[in-house]
């Protein structure tokens, strides 16, 4: 067997220098199936990003669920296919959500374009992001196809937490989940630190599935500034915000985030402060118009319908308030902001996992969202600032691994051939 560190050490060049503009590029698929707020496809949107950013020559194709993958790629390399969309409901269960088919009847539309575009791009990896096998399955015959007719180097990209381990166990064993990773995929990437949270540990994973585990670290979301934010530039620049310190309230889609804006909005913020409401693009229009006609009598508060990339307000924001998704977590993190995490319940505890975990470790603090209401954002915006929890070394080294993990196997395949 090659011994791949014995190998790079014998070179006097490193092999990422050795590429030449006619080094056949390696195709990577990213599939997100994107039903509910905008996380999926911010985390592929990165990873593919951070690897068309590295010395190693690539050809990316996004497959996701979502309608506006395309206004954050503006990346060489990098192109998206957006599916019809499907949209989750409150008791988790998939629907169509622009077109009048039956569940059925889109599952089988989505599933075609994955397996045609697949077939055409001949990825030499396929990264599947959360489901292994993809929203109704809708990935199962692309997953045959890639084991039976090629050699893909398929992996499963999981975040740091699920969910709690008895519903994880459950929808594993409904969704024959490990029996489609035992087949199809090659490895398993988690997006986070095990000493956080170990799936290792917290799921009753059979072990030949555990084998296949590896953690990558967190996704250091300030790698994003790198990219083109001049869409999120402008608008910060246009909101013109007064002198003083910045508040930002992030709604993930926004399509549950209507309560969360409506008492940050009634909030009282403390002097010299303002306040910014990230909506997303998924709030009812209605909503919306309420908090902008709010907003338009108080010369403290702001209302953006829209970021492309919010980053940047996370990284100029003095606080932030938010739900717990896990990009907006990340953001918080990286960038060690004071913050506040009203995580998500329904239709499942991962945020609310996450969230107590970090306030345990005094990263974060936290508010069950039974419990947000004006005077407590109030109380919380009036304490004293306090210091980041520096003596807690949080594991953000998740994008540096995937670029060497990926440049291995290039290297690999490139000395098998």
């Amino acid at each position: 067997m090659l011994n791949l560190d014995l190998y790079q050490d014998q070179q006097t060049v490193s092999f990422t220098k050795k590429f030449t503009s006619k080094s056949e590029p390696m195709r990577i698929v990213l599939y997100s199936h994107d039903t509910m707020g905008l996380g999926h496809k911010r985390r592929n949107i990165l990873i593919a990003q951070t690897l068309a950013a590295s010395d190693l020559p690539t050809e990316i194709l996004l497959i996701t669920g979502s309608q506006t993958a395309s206004d954050f790629v503006k990346t060489s390399g990098i192109d998206c296919l957006s599916l019809p969309a499907l949209f989750k409901t409150s008791d988790g269960l998939y629907q169509s959500k622009n077109l009048n088919f039956s569940f059925q009847k889109i599952i089988k539309l989505r599933s075609k374009i994955i397996k045609v575009a697949v077939e055409q791009f001949k990825p030499h990896i396929f990264i599947t992001d959360n489901v292994p096998r993809g929203a109704g399955k809708e990935l199962t015959p692309t997953l045959k196809y890639l084991r039976s007719k090629t050699k893909t180097h398929c992996i499963l990209g999981l975040r740091d937490i699920l969910d709690q381990p008895e519903v994880v166990a459950r929808d594993w064993k409904r969704a024959n989940n490990e029996k489609a990773i035992r087949k199809y995929y090659n490895e398993i990437w988690v997006y986070g630190d095990s000493r956080i949270y170990d799936i290792r540990r917290e799921y009753n994973f059979c072990q030949d599935i555990i084998a296949k585990i590896n953690y990558l670290g967190y996704l250091d979301q300030r790698l994003r500034l790198k990219y083109d934010l001049s869409k999120s530039q402008k608008i910060l620049t246009d909101l013109g915000l007064p002198p003083g310190k910045f508040v930002l309230c992030l709604l993930g889609g926004g399509q549950d985030g209507t309560t969360l804006a409506q008492a940050f909005a009634h909030a009282q913020l403390p002097a010299d402060t303002n306040g910014v409401i990230v909506t997303g693009p998924f709030m009812p229009i209605e909503e919306r118009q309420k908090l902008h006609d709010y907003a338009s009598s108080r010369k403290n508060l702001l209302v953006v319908d829209y970021l492309p990339e919010p980053t940047l307000f996370v990284k100029e924001a003095d606080r932030v308030i938010a739900m717990g998704g896990y990009n907006t977590t990340c953001e918080i993190l990286s960038f060690q902001k004071r913050a506040l995490i009203l995580p998500r319940v329904k239709p499942r505890l991962e945020q609310f996992i996450r969230a107590e975990i970090l306030e345990n470790l005094g990263l974060i603090d936290m508010i069950h969202p039974d419990k947000v209401n004006p005077q407590n954002l109030t109380n919380w915006l009036w304490k004293e600032d306090k210091a980041f929890q520096q003596n807690y070394n949080v594991d953000f080294n998740g994008c540096d691994r995937l670029v060497t993990s990926i440049e291995n196997r290039y290297l690999f395949s490139k000395i098998a051939a």
